[in-house]
């Protein structure tokens, strides 16, 4: 049987250096937006499971959203063991679902705010933990002043104490152009893991096809160990998504934490970056700016891809579900980059022209996901086709480039 991790892993520490985490103060007005989090000024070191419990923390002060104050400001947390009960972060059979409290890291991201939409619309309180490095607070400006929302500028590198029964781990950035200038894949596991153990919350984490590498297996099962380059380009995020894997399975197997795992493949949507480097992303905003369409290579590569809707349907019927992973959500529809160029242009504009470009080290040639297994034990498939969904992100594409332009003075 494989050792559990130490000590001085799997528990994180008591008291935290915390950060500032207050919004920009120009932007805090228009916003009605007031934040301060209160910090820690010491690291105390792990206690013994021999130990008394230590004595709790005052944790951060959330941002509260005003004109409402917070309604469910971080309670003083317990020891580890009060908080595991019959519900585990999930509601079981034959009783009435009660209200849960949940985390979401990134939620001000593209697929963050769609979850935190989700989550909200069902009654659930949503604490959203994003360090703004990619994500908006223009996708999350429609909830501010709803009582069952709170928003903490924090990066999750850094260690955060709070009470949960629920964390949705998706902090990372997502895009090339981004996610080899930070480190969240690693540390802000390693962070939101310490946390799922401390509170017993069941954790969440998405994960990546680019697990997979440039796959020599199509399409790729949740059983196929991957082809990645270990000190390519692109492995600071392969790599890093591998590492988050094995830190979920190795709290799960050594301090029993609930872990979910999520091998997310290409989506699209509204609020996503308009200039990011994802393909979809790239070539609608191009058409709408009337700018040829960048294909990479031959353009004979594959992808698939899913609307941004199925996706978070999938990590919450994960998340309440009783499997750990991990499990490919993802449309099976398969396209070549120039058949996905052409039915951009049949979308947007028929008249727009496509470029060629030098392919980029290490792209993968093919990524389909076998979405079997999520079929089978989630019940969950895909519903919106590429042709569906396209329409739904353009007008959002559109408001967003002609604000951007107004901006720029080009309009």
């Amino acid at each position: 049987m494989r050792s559990p991790l130490p000590n001085h892993l799997l528990t994180p520490p008591k008291r935290l250096n915390t950060p500032d985490l207050s919004l920009d103060p120009s932007t805090t007005s228009s916003e009605n937006v007031s934040s301060s989090l209160s910090s820690e000024s010491s690291l105390a070191p792990p206690s013994s499971s021999s130990s008394p419990p230590s004595p709790a923390l005052a944790p951060p002060t959330p941002i509260h959203l005003l004109p409402y104050p917070s309604p469910v400001t971080p309670s003083i947390l317990p020891p580890p063991t009060s908080r595991k009960t019959s519900f585990s972060g999930r509601v079981p059979a034959g009783i009435a679902r009660r209200r849960l409290r949940i985390v979401v890291t990134g939620g001000a991201g593209f697929v963050g705010s769609h979850l935190v939409d989700k989550l909200i619309s069902r009654g659930d309180e949503v604490i959203v933990i994003d360090n703004f490095f990619t994500g908006r607070k223009e996708n999350l400006v429609h909830l501010f002043g709803n009582p069952g929302f709170e928003l903490i500028r924090h990066d999750v590198v850094e260690p955060i104490l709070l009470e949960v029964d629920q964390i949705y781990h998706l902090a990372c950035p997502a895009s090339p152009v981004h996610y080899k200038y930070n480190p969240t894949n690693v540390m802000g596991t390693l962070n939101m893991l310490g946390l799922a153990k401390r509170v017993g919350a069941r954790f969440l984490l998405t994960s990546t096809s680019e697990v997979y590498g440039d796959p020599l297996e199509h399409p790729q099962k949740e059983t196929y160990w991957g082809n990645v380059n270990p000190i390519g380009e692109r492995s600071c995020y392969d790599e890093g998504k591998r590492t988050a894997e094995t830190l979920a399975m190795d709290y799960h197997r050594g301090a029993g934490v609930e872990v979910r795992i999520a091998r997310i493949f290409n989506t699209y949507g509204p609020r996503m970056c308009l200039d990011d480097g994802r393909v979809v992303g790239n070539f609608v905003a191009q058409a709408i700016r009337k700018q040829p369409l960048t294909v990479y290579g031959d353009g004979k590569q594959t992808r698939s891809f899913q609307y941004v809707s199925d996706l978070v349907d999938g990590l919450v019927a994960l998340m309440e579900g009783e499997h750990v992973g991990p499990f490919n959500l993802g449309n099976p529809g398969e396209f070549t980059m120039l058949e996905l160029a052409e039915v951009v242009k049949e979308t947007i504009d028929s008249s727009a022209t496509i470029e060629f470009r030098p392919n980029t080290a290490d792209d993968p040639h093919k990524r389909k996901p076998d979405i079997s297994k999520a079929k089978e034990l989630l019940n969950w498939e895909p519903k919106i086709s590429l042709r569906d969904g396209l329409p739904l992100m353009v007008n959002d594409f559109r408001n967003r480039i002609l604000n951007e332009d107004e901006g720029k003075g080009l309009k």
